[in-house]
């Protein structure tokens, strides 16, 4: 067999071995193929590796710190979707943000969001296995769709942790840790916010006007303690999402802008399931679920339609209601479901304030 080099001494090494002209026309060029692997130990790799993400890579992080501002602006596929991973000792850090901030978020210009990790137009991707602190947000996902989030730890974060905006629909965020959040502004240190508010649909409302990030899953995460508002608050105009299987640590609600309970659902349609809440006096628990119904323009049945099955409730002999349905009446095409599943103790008033369905 005759041994692989490189042009021009192939060429000469053929036509030795008796090759003609002919035959060697008729070989196949082959392009150079796309790195499926890129290895990461330095902020500037990170960078750039984002920067050139290509569908069904891996970007694969050595343990470490790197501070910087991380952006993935490159699109996944369906049947390839890129890959950010690492170890848990592998930690994104951003010590901003800096610069001039537009009115609504984009990246560029010199501006540092703050945020750990930001995919803006980034739709499937998995972000898998590694650490993000010390930031203003955490793992901001921006008309990014079909992106998973697994395993990963957001911890010591001044704002919310992860936050599907911006019509980020069909994401998952699971089996991960989310802790000490709302370090600088209390009321706004969520673990999982899920669309936006109606007052901020003039940003981050891309859908017809509205932030459509529906169908996002919230499975099998540990959040809080130090979660210093809702563990998570499912914004209106948002529909058919799951909430399953999680633990909700309730010790560090702030009790600051609404903080108070577990999750509040303002969204339309979610099946909340298999969640175990817990809660110790002193504190600020008003109730462990809450719905709320704020009027939109579209206007859509907001807090409506939703369903709490097979929860468990510890409300620290502080709160009132486990899980506690406002304004019925504006329900009544979609009404919220508590079923006898459901179980509470140590709270002020009982399960709910609704008849209970078997």
């Amino acid at each position: 067999m005759l041994p692989v080099v490189y042009e021009p001494a192939r060429r000469r090494l053929l036509v030795a071995a008796g090759v003609t002209a002919l035959t060697l026309a008729a070989q196949p060029v082959c392009a150079s193929a796309t790195v499926t692997t890129v290895d990461v130990s330095t902020s500037a790799g990170l960078v750039a590796a984002l920067a050139g993400a290509q569908p069904g890579q891996t970007i694969r992080l050595a343990p470490g710190e790197y501070r910087g501002a991380f952006v993935a602006e490159r699109d996944g596929t369906a049947s390839a979707p890129i890959t950010l991973t690492g170890p848990a000792t592998a930690v994104l850090v951003n010590d901003g943000p800096s610069g001039q901030a537009p009115a609504c978020p984009v990246p560029g210009n010199g501006w540092d969001s703050g945020y750990g990790l930001w995919l803006y137009g980034a739709p499937h991707w998995k972000l898998t296995g590694f650490t993000v602190k010390d930031s203003k947000k955490g793992i901001v996902l921006d008309d990014s769709r079909h992106v998973t989030i697994d395993g990963v730890h957001v911890h010591h974060i001044e704002e919310e942790a992860v936050h599907f905006r911006r019509s980020s629909s069909d994401g998952v965020v699971k089996n991960s840790r989310i802790d000490n959040t709302g370090s600088v502004k209390p009321g706004y240190g969520e673990a999982v916010y899920i669309g936006s508010a109606g007052s901020n649909w003039s940003c981050h409302g891309n859908s017809g006007g509205v932030d459509r990030s529906d169908r996002v899953q919230v499975l099998d995460n540990v959040l809080g303690p130090g979660v210093a508002a809702e563990h998570v608050d499912v914004k209106e105009g948002t529909h058919d999402g799951v909430i399953r299987g999680n633990t909700f640590d309730g010790r560090g609600l702030s009790g600051q802008n609404s903080a108070d309970s577990w999750i509040d659902v303002k969204g339309i349609g979610y099946l909340i399931e298999g969640n175990t809440g817990t809660f110790s006096s002193p504190g600020v628990l008003a109730n462990g679920y809450e719905t709320h119904n704020p009027a939109t323009s579209p206007s859509f049945a907001n807090g409506c339609g939703n369903v709490w099955r097979g929860n468990r409730s510890d409300l620290g002999g502080v709160g009132a209601y486990a899980i506690k349905i406002t304004s019925t009446s504006k329900c009544r095409a979609r009404p919220n479901v508590v079923h006898s599943s459901n179980t509470v103790t140590n709270a002020v008033s009982g399960l709910t304030n609704i008849p209970v369905t078997p």
